[in-house]
């Protein structure tokens, strides 16, 4: 095959010759942005040491850089009709495995001992916006083997999950991803940059994994309990947040007591409060 994938030339040959129809509940859109491509690969920081797993290779546009940059490159794709499509576009590499399969289902673990030597994958992939957050925080709760994910989001996800206290977008997510990785936004990525067009912004994030998480909490599931409850309706107080929840058992005047010995004002939302105070405050709630 003669030319990249991501020239949208060669993208739209490829489509017609296999006959490909968009399938709109694998969220399939390919990037035909040469400068947006390159941006992804750079910041993913790969090297011919690193086993890459990507997600969702579609018709093999991302894979073959991705094959020209890593060593291995394990490329799982939930689609069968696009496997045929994959031999052709990546013949002429050596070093790439396709696995036809739903990453939801896969044992990470087993894929790292199988394909890397038990060894962390770098992660890299343009995912369906519907499952997006499903999947990165599956690897990330589940302490997949995984050293960072680099991945083309929604826009608005991407800035939730990056997002600094007292934000509009800062929530949940926003204290999930900064317990277990560190965010950087690479790039902005419009609509134009794909074929077809999706309906929303999007933009590339990378994840780097923390060896240890940067606050130290007696219960993490005690902790995020907590978040959740104070997110649930951004309007409410954290006080009231946590009385209401069905995960929790706290009083009211529980929390007053555990913010009046921190310092904060009873009437404070979520929204304002760091990680940090977060762990605090589900330290001595318990």
């Amino acid at each position: 095959m003669e030319g990249y994938l991501v020239n949208p030339k060669n993208t739209i040959e490829i489509l017609k010759k296999h006959n490909i129809r968009f399938q709109k509940r694998f969220g399939q859109n390919f990037l035909v942005d040469e400068h947006v491509m390159k941006k992804i690969i750079s910041a993913a920081q790969i090297t011919r040491d690193d086993c890459v797993l990507e997600i969702g290779p579609g018709i093999g546009t991302m894979t073959q850089f991705l094959c020209e940059a890593a060593g291995k490159v394990l490329a799982v794709e939930i689609d069968r009709t696009l496997i045929p499509v994959l031999e052709h576009t990546l013949s002429e590499y050596e070093n790439v495995t396709v696995i036809c399969g739903d990453i939801l289902k896969q044992d990470i673990n087993e894929l790292s001992v199988r394909y890397n030597c038990g060894k962390p994958f770098k992660v890299v992939a343009n995912l369906p916006y519907y499952i997006t957050t499903p999947i990165i925080m599956g690897f990330l709760e589940k302490d997949a083997p995984v050293e960072s994910i680099t991945v083309m989001v929604q826009k608005e996800v991407a800035e939730r999950m990056q997002a600094e206290p007292g934000s509009k977008a800062y929530g949940a997510l926003s204290l999930a991803v900064a317990y277990y990785a560190e965010a950087y936004l690479v790039a902005n990525v419009p609509k134009n940059c794909f074929i077809p067009r999706p309906n929303v912004a999007s933009a590339v994030i990378r994840l780097k994994k923390y060896k240890e998480p940067p606050v130290k909490v007696k219960d993490k599931k005690h902790m995020f309990s907590i978040i959740r409850a104070s997110f649930s309706q951004r309007r409410k107080t954290l006080c009231n947040g946590i009385k209401n929840s069905a995960e929790l058992n706290y009083k009211r005047e529980d929390v007053e007591a555990v913010l009046e010995k921190m310092g904060i004002d009873s009437d404070v939302r979520g929204e304002t409060l760091t990680l940090t105070q977060f762990a605090q405050i589900s330290d001595m709630l318990m």
